[in-house]
Order: structure tokens, then sequence, then C-alpha cells
């Protein structure tokens, strides 16, 4: 299983950015929300689902940790697109 917040890369389409979500299914077809870097402009790139078995992780990176303790934002509205 990826964890949470490590960098990963796309075995195929070298797609690269930080795993932001994972999903679990019956089937095993497990998955990884990869959100790629801002453009250099500030621009947000989307963010893309691969099965894990696509991801390869950089073990040199640090994962990415964020402290919720004080705003979890269980009780915020999800974003609307």
């Amino acid at each position: 299983m990826i964890v949470l917040g490590s960098k990963v890369t796309d075995k195929i389409t070298g797609f690269t950015g930080i795993v932001t979500g994972y999903v679990q299914y019956l089937t095993g077809c497990n998955q990884a929300l990869v959100v790629p870097k801002a453009g250099k402009d500030g621009s947000l790139k989307e963010a893309n689902w691969f099965d894990e078995q696509r991801l390869v992780v950089d073990r040199k990176a640090k994962p990415v940790t964020l402290d919720n303790g004080q705003t979890p934002g269980f009780d915020l509205a999800p974003p609307k697109r």
C-alpha cells in the first residue's frame, strides 16, 4: 500500500506528484490520487487516479504531512467544481 504524502511517478506516463488520496477496492485494483506541482506561473494542474502497481515511490523524498489536529475538516462541506 502506498503511503499518503509520498512522491510517486507513474511507470507508463512519467506523471509525477504527491499522493493525496488512496482507495482500496474489493477487486484489488487499488488506486492513488496523484497531484502534480503547480506550474511556474502558479497555475494548478489536474490530479489523476492511477492503479497502485503503476506507481514507483521516490524513497529519497520525505512524505508530505499536514497537522489537521485543530481543523480536521470533517464538519466542512466538500469542495465544488
